[in-house]
């Protein structure tokens, strides 16, 4: 039996054992009312109201599985509405046909009558109960079907996040090594020595940006472990012009964030400000915590005519990075790219 049968199969014998002794104490109160002598036969009332409630069990799970098997629906409305008429006239006879051979046991009527009389006393009464089962039953079906397609609308929209996330993530590595081996290349007859340090460190950044490849996010200690090691091979190319900073809230280590989140950032402030200037420039990368909201940011002190305005910042980083953060969070991130005076600190 599967675990949907046994839940079935409680919640209808829960439901009409407690009917039967609703029923048993109704008969009671009628039987005795208060104030009187009457001694009321507890016995009798229960066994013929539990018996009688305990007879639909069965007929229940009947109904509701030929529901979910031939539901009243479009299509096959003239079908199924004869099949349910067929099973409730079914019922209406098979409780009359019990009543009548367990009557000696239970005890309903004193004394048997014709069955005619026992099957018009069960038109009477079970008609109207079968089909509210049949109602029931069809709603349930359609509680059902309702929250299969918002699990299916659910899973779909996660699967197509999920496909987003992969295909930008998928981004990141090629325009990563792409760029490594420009700045690789930049030293290869200037320096080759420091050109084969490059590449040394190159293999060891690429093999651990690499291996959390399938990951979006790590823990803000991993980000920026990757992150040294991608400066480290930024200072080798740009030398003594570059100069950083770390502005940490140790705190948040453990904190999860976006893989390669911060590469695009300071690649972006080293492109577009420190690469295009002769003198030395600083870097900040400061992560804190403001009220709810964990911040992560890059600052450069470059000159103010080098940034790139945000809505001409169509990058491979920066664009794969505001498409990740709404990926990923929707409208809970605030991604934005300023420009400030030169900081001559």
């Amino acid at each position: 039996m599967s675990r949907r049968s046994l839940c079935l199969w409680i919640t209808v014998v829960t439901w009409w054992t407690l009917y039967g002794i609703v029923l048993a104490i109704e008969t009671l109160t009628i039987q005795a009312p208060a104030g009187t002598d009457v001694n009321p036969d507890f016995a009798h009332a229960f066994r013929t109201s539990l018996s009688s409630a305990w007879i639909w069990i069965p007929l229940t799970v009947g109904l509701i599985e030929l529901a979910q098997r031939y539901p009243i629906e479009h299509g096959r409305l003239v079908t199924s509405l004869s099949l349910h008429g067929l099973a409730v006239a079914a019922i209406i006879a098979i409780r009359a046909a019990l009543v009548l051979g367990f009557n000696g046991w239970i005890g309903w009527y004193p004394q048997p009558p014709e069955f005619s009389v026992v099957l018009a006393s069960s038109v009477a009464k079970n008609s109207l109960i079968a089909w509210l089962i049949v109602g029931v039953s069809h709603a349930l079906l359609y509680y059902e079907r309702a929250n299969s397609r918002e699990r299916q609308a659910v899973e779909l929209e996660a699967r197509l996040a999920r496909a987003r996330l992969q295909a930008l993530s998928a981004q990141l590595n090629p325009h990563f090594l792409f760029n490594a081996l420009n700045s690789v290349a930049e030293l290869v007859h200037r320096s080759p020595a420091a050109a084969h340090r490059m590449l040394v460190s190159l293999r060891q950044l690429l093999r651990a940006s690499l291996e959390g490849s399938q990951t979006q996010e790590v823990p803000l200690r991993e980000e920026l472990a990757l992150l040294e090691r991608y400066i480290e091979l930024e200072k080798m190319r740009l030398e003594d012009r570059l100069r950083m900073y770390w502005e940490i809230d140790r705190s948040l280590l453990s904190v999860p964030v976006p893989r390669l989140l911060l590469q695009p950032l300071v690649e972006n402030a080293i492109r577009h400000a420190l690469g295009q200037q002769l003198t030395s420039g600083k870097v900040v990368v400061r992560v804190a915590r403001q009220q709810e909201w964990l911040v992560l940011e890059v600052r450069d002190d470059g000159r103010a005519s080098a940034v790139p305005p945000p809505h001409n910042s169509n990058g491979i980083g920066l664009t794969n990075t505001r498409a990740r953060l709404r990926a990923l969070y929707g409208d809970e991130h605030s991604f934005t790219l300023t420009r400030t005076e030169a900081d001559d600190g």
